[in-house]
């Protein structure tokens, strides 16, 4: 059955998201679409806010009415070929730091951690959120991905963590989801290690739940779905269990967001150096198709002073 746009309650059009509905599935499918530069800019959090509320309603009213039919699956991707998402937005964290804006600073990471929250807790229902990567993803993207319930990846996906390259770490839920799926120091080494990881190692380390071909990502997610709902009890029950062995807060988060504020507001000249550099690279390859080196590797190439 085809896709069908949603219509969406708010009259404000959304620019960063598109939305589309599979009824076949009791799905719906939010993809990250980048005007500008494929980052979590405000434009994106703000579109991502207003697809959650319209979703966690929909799905919360068929649940309330026990409809066979409600909404039970949401998928996360990108309609950029080859990127899902370069993480956050780098030259806003540099313009708010050096005017010492902390408040808004706190504001955007407070905003982010809503919707991966909202994101990892399946809005509080029997409801599965899906990210399909099918290219490359950075920092704030990669946390994205993470705070899906499953997590599916095109061969040619790319995974990393830029931060502490410029002095950061990531600090919209990296670790908290990491650890939830691998153990903590495996966790620690891949946020520290600046590495590009690829779809097959992090399958191998038990972050990523599926990897499949070029090409054969949507149907992985289809082959999910109808997998998953002819076993729905037996997947329902599993995942109470897990929250109840290793529960998130939103709480966690937030103290995790304080720290990461804190640590940001000190970033030397050098660091902030080093996060234009970044901002520079994504520039470039954004006006300039197609991509050669990740924009990681190559501010691990660089020799800013």
């Amino acid at each position: 059955m085809k896709q069908q746009i949603v219509k969406l309650a708010d009259p404000r059009e959304l620019t960063h998201v598109k939305v589309e509905f599979d009824p076949e599935y009791h799905a719906v499918w939010a993809k990250l679409s980048f005007p500008d530069r494929p980052c979590i800019s405000t434009d994106l959090i703000r579109d991502l806010q207003q697809v959650q509320n319209q979703v966690s309603s929909m799905a919360r009213k068929g649940n309330d009415a026990n409809d066979p039919n409600r909404l039970r699956y949401q998928i996360l991707s990108s309609d950029l070929p080859g990127v899902f998402c370069l993480g956050g937005d780098l030259e806003l964290f540099i313009q708010l730091i050096r005017q010492g804006d902390r408040e808004r600073l706190a504001t955007y990471a407070k905003d982010c951690i809503d919707i991966l929250y909202a994101s990892i807790s399946g809005y509080g229902l029997p409801f599965t959120t899906i990210a399909l990567v099918q290219g490359e993803t950075l920092g704030g993207g990669f946390e994205a991905a993470l705070a899906a319930n499953v997590l599916i990846a095109e061969k040619s996906a790319k995974f990393g963590f830029p931060e502490t390259v410029f002095g950061m770490f990531p600090g919209m839920g990296a670790f908290s989801f990491l650890a939830r799926r691998i153990a903590p120091a495996i966790a620690k080494r891949i946020i520290t290690s600046g590495k590009v990881y690829t779809a097959d190692e992090l399958f191998e380390l038990g972050v990523v739940d599926k990897v499949v071909k070029d090409g054969q990502g949507v149907e992985a997610v289809h082959e999910f779905i109808r997998h998953q709902r002819v076993r729905s009890s037996g997947f329902e029950g599993l995942e109470r269990v897990v929250e109840q062995f290793n529960p998130l807060s939103y709480q966690e988060l937030m103290d995790v967001v304080n720290i990461w504020v804190e640590t940001a507001m000190q970033l030397s000249d050098k660091n902030l150096r080093l996060m234009e550099y970044l901002v520079n690279a994504q520039n470039k390859r954004w006006s300039s198709m197609p991509r050669a080196n990740s924009t990681l590797e190559q501010i691990r190439e660089s020799r800013v002073g």
